[in-house]
């Protein structure tokens, strides 16, 4: 079992769907990830938060093992996301974004932080990427996620980091919007030329497709009764990815494609409730379970 670290947002999300409604959850794109990743080895988070941030958010963190020595505390208001689900689930509208702190984050990773070996790189300003890449000793693994703002609006920095990257975390509009390429198959393999040796395409309810070394992998979404809440899902995806092949300690290629899996049942279970309250109340043998189950999905065999 290796060293996790996570650089992202923790943000406070009022989300509505037509299931329901929070105000002023806990979120972002750091929290997701480590929560779920917590449940396979141990994960440190570097992100910032205003001085309302609730205590109680800190104190979920920590008892469920999540390191926050690097969350850097900032005079203000914290990160704030308003969003609304109709019943397409894939898409959220965003209603109001307040970036507050979140504005001047800087990253500046403690000592005890920079020499972790296994990176998950989270949606943030791809010079922010680059920069805290700089910070570290050479990690064994190096993840990435990013999102259209980025791709739109700094492809130039955004191609810089992708160039010194292992992995590349993305979802299908935007790895063809990176790749200009409408067919994802193609547009998966022109990515890889970016520098990224594989690239995992989150596919929402339709699942997730990997390239690599010229193959491909593909996992189905596992089939639910009930979706409630999808905000984080793809973070807590990378979670799950990120903390199996952490625990695993190696990049062999079965790990990755066990780690896929992996990652779409933390996935499966953000989606049933609002913000982490499924992952609060979610037992390691259901993570088993669930990850049973989704090997019967694709056995052919037998």
């Amino acid at each position: 079992m290796a060293d996790l670290l996570v650089v992202g947002s923790v943000a406070l999300d009022s989300v509505t769907t037509p299931f329901g409604s929070v105000k002023e959850a806990l979120g972002g794109s750091a929290t997701f990830f480590s929560y779920a990743a917590s449940f396979f080895t141990t994960v440190r988070v570097v992100a910032t938060v205003g001085d309302d941030f609730p205590p109680e958010h800190l104190t979920l963190l920590r008892d469920r093992g999540v390191d926050t020595s690097g969350l850097q505390p900032a005079r203000g208001r914290t990160f704030r996301w308003v969003g609304e689900y109709g019943y397409d689930l894939n898409e959220a509208r965003t209603l109001d974004t307040q970036l507050n702190v979140f504005a001047d984050f800087k990253p500046v990773l403690p000592p005890a932080l920079a020499g972790a070996p296994f990176l998950f790189l989270a949606n943030i300003d791809p010079v922010l990427q680059l920069d805290v890449l700089r910070q570290m000793a050479r990690p064994r693994l190096v993840a990435l996620d990013t999102m259209n703002f980025w791709i739109q609006g700094k492809r130039d920095d955004l191609q810089r980091v992708l160039a010194e990257v292992d992995v590349l975390v993305i979802n299908d509009a935007e790895a063809r919007q990176l790749a200009k390429e409408p067919n994802l198959v193609r547009a998966a393999r022109a990515i890889v030329g970016f520098g990224p040796k594989t690239v995992v395409v989150k596919r929402g309810e339709y699942g997730v497709v990997m390239a690599a070394d010229g193959q491909f992998f593909f996992a189905p979404a596992y089939p639910l009764d009930s979706v409630f809440d999808p905000t984080g899902a793809g973070d807590t995806f990378a979670g799950g990815f990120m903390g199996h092949i952490a625990a695993q300690g190696t990049v062999e290629p079965a790990t990755i494609r066990r780690a896929i899996v992996y990652g779409s049942v933390m996935a499966s279970f953000t989606v049933e409730d609002f913000s982490l309250n499924r992952l609060t109340r979610l037992a390691p043998a259901e993570i088993e379970t669930r990850y049973a189950a989704f090997r019967e999905l694709v056995r052919i065999d037998g």
